[in-house]
């Protein structure tokens, strides 16, 4: 019985997140001009080719995303590295009070975002780093950073500590023994890492909108924003349009590496 009970539980959950995804994918499909300005449950027509263009090349959305991939790629790998080290020198390096430091960089995931913003937009204006890629990858990599050292940091403390006794015996430098004992072994939470901080980037609309302006600049979430503002005219299917291509990364990125995003958030929560 129990377990009847929490197949159809899971069964339910699983219906409930493809009824909107169906919704998104049909109405997508309606030609702009066709829409009736009700959500339509069977295909009324097909011009998805259009709506993807007009999406992509006159709302603007191409330039964003191009500008995303570039956020979520280089400053997810740049956080998990970061983390990494961090998580080396907490876990393995002899230093002073480690909980201290743990939960210093830790803390940084519990402050809600928006305390930090007007400080922020301050900041970026009076180093004339508002509106430019390189100020945004520096607060991306910011962000990511705790929540990808908390990861890391738990899978690391998995380690027997007797693989640095025994690299550091046989002459192996600190340097040495993470890039070739530490950073190999944790191969899945590494991955695992990049691939939450890869979403959490990907997704972000409250940093985009608020640290830039330019299409160019700006993160893809707050491209679709606009697209939402600037064509709520030609109809809910280009905006849906939109949202189909702005969805592609994150759900190709879970599929491709699941294997490695289960076995390193399964090393980490040990």
């Amino acid at each position: 019985m129990g377990r009847t009970v929490r197949n159809l539980f899971v069964i339910g959950c699983v219906v409930f997140w493809l009824i909107p995804l169906y919704l998104l994918i049909v109405n997508a499909l309606t030609p702009a001009t066709e829409y009736t300005g009700k959500p339509a449950w069977t295909p009324q027509g097909f011009d998805i080719a259009e709506n993807f263009r007009t999406a992509w090349s006159d709302a603007g959305i191409g330039d964003s995303f191009q500008s995303s991939l570039l956020y979520a790629v280089v400053c997810g790998a740049a956080a998990v590295l970061v983390a990494a080290m961090a998580a080396f020198a907490v876990v393995v390096l002899p230093i002073p009070r480690p909980a201290f430091w743990f939960w210093l960089i830790y803390s940084g995931t519990l402050f809600p975002l928006q305390m930090f913003l007007a400080p922020l937009f301050g900041l970026y204006a009076d180093a004339n780093l508002y509106d430019t890629r390189l100020g945004l990858m520096m607060v991306y990599v910011a962000w990511a950073v705790p929540f990808a050292f908390f990861l890391i940091r738990n899978q690391m403390t998995t380690m027997p500590p007797e693989i640095t006794e025994a690299a550091l015996i046989d002459g192996a430098s600190m340097g040495r023994i993470f890039w070739r004992i530490h950073v190999p072994l944790m191969k899945a939470g590494l991955g695992a890492a990049f691939i939450f901080q890869f979403t959490a980037v990907w997704n972000d609309l409250l940093l985009g909108i608020t640290l830039s302006r330019s299409p160019e600049v700006q993160p893809v979430m707050a491209s679709l924003n606009a697209l939402y503002n600037a064509y709520s005219s030609a109809g809910p299917p280009v905006i849906l349009a939109g949202a189909l291509i702005v969805s592609l990364p994150t759900l190709l990125v879970f599929l491709v590496f699941r294997g490695l995003f289960l076995r390193g958030v399964t090393a980490s929560a040990r």
